[in-house]
């Protein structure tokens, strides 16, 4: 009783102690006003490009890691970036995408059709000869990087083979295809997404590839006890598990060694983190059969699995010791796992940890020569309801239904899974029955394992079709201004860092922009 009282006596000084005073408004436009009319446009060739993508990481989403990281005027670290815009992510046959069709936008320029990789909108889902067609395949950021002689990678914390990853060296008609478990008789000419990135250009030369999917990789016929999948993990219609024979990852370092060039393969916290990095060109990193772990859940030992956070530092160590810059491209897709299982406070510190892995990137890189950004692919069906006061815990209840009178929580969703039906049959004395809500003081809503309820039910929480944030710093940053289109990103970033149509480009555009800055500034000044 003690113990909660103090809890109590914590909270209400806690919310007594949030201003609301004239000068504390006052304050806080004026600081905003102040850096507004510091921001200046860097019109420098970006070295380097850096583009984190919090899949499903939607503006409520957003919102709510914020309050929850310090209340309702704090800031996440990018927040404080100077530009900002926002981004359609329709897709060329949905007007709700998934993360394959996003993350081509994003990564290869061109609006594709829902579930297809790394092809243009001609190739429909499962067509296996379609993708194979050269004008229907997609040139990624990745591949331009490596054709302009940067170096590129990518850090996820999902399957290496898996959506959003994938577009950046796969063509694929069908997300699915990880492995060859997958691939229906009709797709024998076509190779999954494992193949691809070991086999084929520009896959084999992506200098970091971090995140998890062994059982894509290595087959449940391999040998090797060093890198075997695990017979034992969860199988659910989205796991791909390999049937061929084939270890992906020995024949990884097979090349290597044949080509003579320096490379790590790590496979645990403990190992990526004493990997030495000035003697490794080349460095892959798989850490878990499927997607890596929550981070609430996460062996954070040395024997367990990286943080986010702990793979971008990696990365960046490798990928900076290219004269010519780099890319890279970090997802935190656990996000959108957490938010598919309409478990709000998951997505939401799966949110803060990829905010972390931005500070990192932050601290790493120099806003002169570097371009980051940070995004998402699409949104989720999660709402921030009711009026609940300012300071309350956001996990917490907003009161009671003036309906029912029954209470209801901060975070809900439009859609979810049969646990987030959360209503039962009540009879009354007259032997009337209607349909009740639960009340969900009756439960430890604060707990990482409670899902929110839904108003429709489906299999489990669906995206959401509303625009994402895009937030950036560093070199033509101010390129994201307005209400974009989401492939625009992609057109964006090679322009800033001069890459494929753009790589010739750089005096004379940047002469053309420093010469139209100067004219606004005069006429500014006679006005």
């Amino acid at each position: 009783m003690r113990s909660v009282l103090l809890v109590w006596c914590f909270l209400f000084t806690v919310r007594c102690s949030l201003r609301a005073d004239q000068q504390y408004w006052k304050n806080l436009a004026k600081k905003e006003l102040k850096e507004a009319l510091e921001v200046k446009w860097n019109l420098e060739r970006a070295k380097n490009v850096i583009i984190f993508i919090g899949d499903g990481m939607g503006p409520n989403t957003v919102t709510a890691t914020r309050i929850y990281k310090g209340g309702e005027s704090h800031r996440l670290i990018y927040e404080n970036f100077p530009h900002v815009g926002l981004l359609k992510t329709y897709a060329a046959d949905k007007m709700v995408p998934d993360s394959a069709c996003t993350a081509t936008a994003l990564l290869c320029g061109i609006k594709a059709n829902k579930d297809t990789v790394g092809v243009d909108a001609r190739v429909k889902r499962k067509d296996c000869l379609s993708s194979l067609e050269p004008d229907a395949r997609l040139k990624s950021l990745a591949a331009m990087a490596l054709e302009t002689g940067k170096s590129a990678g990518f850090v996820t914390t999902m399957r290496v083979t898996h959506a959003t990853p994938s577009p950046l060296y796969a063509h694929s008609a069908d997300r699915t295809w990880e492995c060859d478990a997958n691939l229906p008789p009709t797709a024998a000419t076509c190779k999954d997404h494992a193949r691809q990135l070991i086999e084929d250009w520009p896959g084999r030369d992506l200098n970091v590839i971090l995140g998890g999917g062994r059982l894509s990789l290595v087959s449940s016929k391999s040998r090797n006890p060093n890198i075997s999948a695990t017979p034992d993990i969860p199988k659910n219609r989205w796991v791909c598990a390999r049937k061929d024979g084939l270890n992906l990852i020995e024949e990884y370092m097979k090349n290597k060694e044949t080509q003579g060039q320096k490379y790590a393969y790590v496979s645990n916290r403990r190992e990526l983190q004493s990997f030495n990095a000035n003697e490794t060109d080349y460095l892959l990193g798989i850490f878990s059969d499927s997607h890596l772990d929550y981070e609430y859940e996460r062996d954070k030992g040395p024997d367990g699995m990286p943080s986010i956070s702990d793979m971008v530092v990696a990365a960046i160590n490798v990928l900076k010791k290219n004269e010519n810059g780099y890319f890279l491209m970090v997802e935190g897709g656990n996000i959108d796992m957490a938010h598919h299982r309409g478990r709000a406070k998951v997505a939401i510190e799966e949110a803060a940890a990829m905010e972390e892995a931005v500070k990192v990137a932050v601290d790493m890189t120099d806003e002169e020569d570097t371009l980051l950004i940070v995004t998402s692919d699409h949104t989720h069906t999660l709402n921030i309801n009711g009026y609940p006061d300012r300071g309350s815990n956001i996990f917490g209840t907003a009161g009671a239904s003036p309906h029912d009178g029954i209470n209801y929580t901060t975070l809900a969703y439009s859609t979810g899974g049969p646990s987030s039906f959360k209503y039962y049959a009540y009879t009354d004395n007259q032997n009337r029955t209607t349909v009740m809500r639960q009340d969900p003081t009756q439960e430890e809503t604060n707990s990482v394992y409670y899902t929110q309820n839904a108003g429709i039910i489906l299999d489990e929480n669906s995206h959401g079709g509303g625009d994402v944030i895009i937030y950036a710093r560093g070199p033509h940053s101010h390129l994201f201004h307005n209400i974009h289109e989401q492939h625009y990103v992609y057109h964006a970033i090679l322009y800033a860092a001069k890459m494929g149509p753009y790589a010739s480009s750089n005096c004379c555009n940047s002469f053309i922009s420093l010469a139209f800055v100067i004219i606004l500034t005069v006429i500014n000044i006679i006005v």
